[in-house]
């Protein structure tokens, strides 16, 4: 029997909340904060978008870590994190045989996030 693995995933660009199957929600932070935004930016423009490439980098890298252990992968969020996490993806073959499903969606509370997983993956 195969079993589903399955994962929704909301997302931004400073956090990035896992939600299984079983309603655990596991939050992976990013280490780029406004805080690091302002003071790149007074060094340089060009040193704030090399800094920001970095931590966002070492960002997906963490999440599709996680990734890997599921075949069916929902990410969904208010901002582009989302397309930006799936480009990053679509680059690997390890992630290939996953598939992964994209979806815009608002900020959420926990049990919205949850009933959305829920829903996209009763189908």
């Amino acid at each position: 029997m195969n079993t589903r693995k399955i994962l929704g995933i909301w997302m931004d660009h400073s956090a990035a909340h896992l939600i299984n199957l079983k309603e655990e929600i596991k939050i992976i932070n990013s280490e780029f904060d406004f805080e690091m935004q302002d003071e790149a930016k007074q060094k340089s423009e060009n040193l704030m978008h090399n800094k920001r490439q970095q931590m966002l980098g070492a960002f997906y890298k963490e999440i599709s870590a996680e990734i890997l252990k599921y075949n069916h992968v929902l990410l969904f969020g208010p901002t582009n994190a989302k397309v930006e996490l799936h480009n990053y993806l679509n680059k690997d073959l390890h992630f290939r045989e996953i598939k992964i499903d994209v979806l815009a969606a608002d900020k959420m509370t926990d049990n919205q996030k949850i009933a959305l997983v829920k829903k996209h993956f009763e189908a």
